[in-house]
């Protein structure tokens, strides 16, 4: 079977167009799971002079910038968050959410914290390990088509565990200047150290290079749109000298399937990141045993009365379902796709786990959805997408950790490793490296 034959939808008035594994050949696999294409090279020619602007002229090229792309006027770009005041007309109800979801994700986080790390080699040879925190972060929290609390949570509140001194929070503020007053009482709670009033590029840009009002920072973490993505890319290759978490696309689901799962369910699952934006993406994988047609109901079911239909209809437009003959079927595809959000709606899921190679975050068994972990369960929702899975992790403590390694030889180590640095450093060509072994190895054998 040619491969333009075999990822044509059975049928074309379906929502999630759909495929067969079994008529699927090794490039027919390759073709289906590219994403919607980002042309990166025309985006980086629009943010790089959004960046260059940001660099020479500071804060006034950022509010210029803010009024253009949030048609607001900005009186103060960067402000301390000790100058800002708790927010007011918070229901209970609300507060008491994002508390729950703020001490399951310290807890899970402070978990991440490992010993320092101490083998002695060969003896009188000591290695060590230790970590420290990244001095100054930068956290991008997304405000263009809904606001995301739960992002300040994923981002600033690890920084904070990690003990991060300074941490920048940048979010593009409401025409009339204002912030979210639930992105303001997450990052209060935290401890967010600077609030920059600034979405898009030029946040970014602010953060890496720094300016008049907002501190430099030396990595920078959070999602966005594609242009936040190509901006954070291009500057932790510049001479701003800044890292980044990882690269970033629009956000994604695989859901896999079986007999026994809620179609119902199912269908949730999908528009749930349709809903993100047109640019999502969501895939189902239907073990043998899925009633597709009614999944396929209930999604158009659902999607009809979604306030945010109309992103929902255009991602769909672009999502797709795989049927397979089995579990291991479905994880094969699975790790070919490297999904963002993994959800294994089966029966034992816990076998799948084993399978599991490439995916940002697993929502395992009947009773896990992906929105959990979206908000409160206390795994992080900041994830490699676009395929990035398969080399790269998503937000965690070590996001906001740099590790250093020591080491320590007595002179009893040194007698024993030495001779072999010296041959190592003579077929090397090195001779100071050499030198710096020999000269002491000396020093011990006249009994210095």
């Amino acid at each position: 079977m040619m491969a333009t034959e075999a990822v044509s939808p059975s049928s074309a008035s379906l929502l999630l167009k759909e495929y067969e594994w079994r008529d699927m050949d090794e490039a027919d696999k390759e073709s289906v799971v590219q994403r919607p294409r980002i042309d990166f090279g025309s985006i980086s020619d629009i943010v790089g002079p959004i960046v260059e602007d940001v660099r020479v002229r500071g804060d006034e090229a950022v509010k210029e910038l803010t009024k253009k792309f949030d048609r607001c006027d900005l009186e103060e770009v960067c402000v301390e968050m000790s100058q800002v005041d708790w927010p007011e007309g918070l229901g209970k109800e609300v507060t008491d959410a994002f508390d729950t979801a703020y001490e399951n994700i310290k807890l899970f986080h402070e978990a991440q914290r490992q010993e320092e790390l101490k083998v002695e080699t060969m003896p009188g040879v000591t290695c060590r390990r230790m970590s420290r925190p990244i001095g100054s972060v930068g956290c991008y929290v997304p405000g263009g088509t809904a606001i995301l609390p739960s992002t300040v949570l994923m981002l600033a509140l690890p920084a904070k565990v990690a003990g991060c001194k300074t941490i920048v929070m940048a979010t593009p503020p409401r025409q009339d200047g204002s912030i979210s007053p639930e992105v303001l009482y997450c990052a209060k709670k935290i401890g967010v150290t600077h609030l920059l009033k600034a979405g898009g590029a030029q946040a970014v840009a602010a953060m890496a290079h720094g300016t008049e009002t907002c501190p430099k920072v030396d990595k920078i973490a959070g999602p966005g749109n594609q242009f936040v993505t190509a901006a954070k890319m291009q500057l932790q290759n510049s001479e701003a000298m800044v890292a980044i978490d990882m690269p970033a696309g629009p956000s994604e689901v695989l859901v896999i399937a079986d007999g026994g799962a809620d179609p119902a369910h199912v269908a949730a699952d999908v528009l749930s990141q349709a809903e993100h934006g047109a640019d999502s993406q969501s895939v189902l994988v239907a073990i043998k045993g899925v009633d597709m047609e009614k999944v396929q109901e209930e999604i158009r079911t659902q999607l009809a009365k979604l306030p945010r239909n109309e992103a929902a209809s255009k991602a769909l437009t672009h999502s797709f379902a795989v049927r397979v003959d089995s579990l291991e079927e479905a994880c094969e595809f699975s790790n070919i796709y490297a999904p963002e959000h993994l959800i294994v709606n089966v029966e034992g899921a816990e076998r799948c786990l084993d399978m599991v190679e490439n995916a940002g975050s697993v929502f395992l068994g009947r009773w896990t959805p992906e929105s959990v972990g979206d908000y409160a369960s206390g795994t992080n929702h900041t994830l490699p997408t676009y395929g990035y899975a398969k080399m790269y992790s998503g937000v965690s403590l070590d996001t906001f950790l740099k590790k250093i390694t020591v080491q320590s030889l007595s002179k009893e180590g040194l007698k024993g490793l030495g001779p072999a640095v010296e041959i190592m450093a003579e077929v090397e060509g090195l001779e100071a490296h050499k030198q710096a072994v020999t000269m002491r190895l000396k020093s011990i054998h006249e009994g210095h």
